[in-house]
């Protein structure tokens, strides 16, 4: 397929809004989980270097959504302005049809297609697998990080931990004093020169290792209370991280951290009910790279003929498609999980119908027919700007 000034030109118009809209979309997504992740630099202490590293794992997942969003809005944006711009008429004037028009969209469709296909296929469920191995490495590695100095802190059931000084380098603590209130042991208060925080991943334990010190405890005797007092050079306090955080390093692949060969095998193995969810799942993946392409066929005409009308109206109706289309996904993905529809139906049909409906709008705007929704934006747009005026004069 040769390409002609006119498709640079038009290729143009819609790369600069998809990659600005890719920023856009992402960043906001992204900031759903900024106050989570900044809450774990600034209160316990994580590196920057591991938040960066979670955000690169969470990229995918985002991207998956915010690529075919982009593309339709840079498609209605960019075809958008050519027919305010009478730039449109101006090309089929000279004998060029939408459908040369479309060409370079069309290409392009097809590469964010093919991006989208890469990232939900390998990179979003490998990213996802990794964003929880992550977390659970800085859960346990750094289980202490968020003991602050000269500062009572209860980070952990039934212990208080008090340091008057810790060096960040070494994470030696020194002037220790310690509450120990935990459920079958006796209570007792601990003072120690120095210690330091020991974990062992593979029993999810830590150990709170110290060194010269005391132990304070008053025993309750059947006649009498008895004030124990206990000197040691090292002592070790062992603390079990707890079962959630075992269980959540040893539990099996999620369906959206698989990815299709692992689905496949998981299918063959699965009971009936978790086959349907898998079944959902590995066809969810084969069809989300088609958006693109199907938010081409749509994007075009609304575009155009949004622009005849008003431009907020055709905005808001190629959003209201987008949401459409994954509202309408959504509840096809729940009737095949539930077995009310065969999960190739459920996933399949919706996007066949977008097809459908993509290449009408454009045949009809092709052949230079009105939609009615715009007439009808049109009708309510002059009774709102006659109803402004007539309140203005008053």
């Amino acid at each position: 397929m040769p390409f002609h000034k006119r498709h640079f030109y038009i290729l143009r118009e819609t790369l600069a809004p998809f990659l600005l809209g890719v920023m856009i979309f992402t960043f906001v997504l992204l900031m759903g989980r900024l106050l989570r992740l900044v809450e774990l630099v600034l209160n316990k202490g994580v590196p920057l270097s591991d938040i960066l590293k979670l955000f690169a794992l969470l990229l995918p997942s985002f991207l998956v959504l915010t690529l075919p969003l982009a593309f339709l809005l840079a498609v209605l944006l960019g075809f958008g302005r050519l027919s305010a711009d009478a730039e449109i008429v101006a090309l089929k004037a000279s004998g060029v049809s939408l459908y040369d028009m479309a060409k370079p969209v069309m290409v392009l469709a097809v590469a964010v297609s093919t991006l989208t296909a890469l990232l939900t296929f390998y990179a979003q469920p490998q990213g996802k697998r990794a964003f929880r191995d992550q977390v659970f490495e800085i859960a346990h590695a750094r289980a202490t990080v968020g003991v602050e100095p000269r500062i009572f802190n209860d980070e952990f059931d039934g212990l208080v931990l008090y340091a008057n000084s810790i060096d960040e380098r070494s994470g030696v603590m020194q002037g220790l004093f310690i509450s120990d209130e935990r459920v079958g042991k006796e209570p007792a208060v601990i003072l120690a020169r120095s210690g330091r925080a020991l974990s062992d991943e593979q029993a999810f334990t830590l150990t709170l290792r110290l060194q010269q010190g005391a132990i304070h405890r008053l025993l309750e005797r059947r006649d009498e209370s008895v004030y124990q007092i206990i000197d040691f050079d090292n002592y070790d306090i062992q603390l079990d991280l707890g079962q959630e955080l075992r269980n959540f390093r040893e539990r099996q692949k999620r369906e959206s951290e698989m990815t299709l060969a692992e689905l496949s095998r998981a299918i063959e193995q699965a009971d009936e009910e978790n086959r349907l969810k898998l079944l959902v799942e590995r066809h969810q993946r084969l069809v989300m790279p088609l958006a693109p392409l199907l938010f081409a066929l749509v994007g075009i005409p609304l575009g155009i003929q949004s622009q005849r009308s008003s431009r907020g109206g055709g905005f808001a109706l190629a959003l209201g498609v987008f949401l459409a289309y994954y509202l309408i996904f959504s509840f096809a993905e729940t009737l095949g999980q539930e077995g009310l529809v065969p999960p190739v139906a459920a996933m399949w049909v919706p996007n066949l119908a977008f097809l459908a409906a993509g290449i009408a709008l454009l045949r009809m705007t092709a052949q230079e027919k009105r939609l009615a929704v715009f007439d009808r934006l049109d009708e309510w747009g002059r009774r709102l700007a006659t109803r402004w005026r007539t309140r203005r004069l008053r």
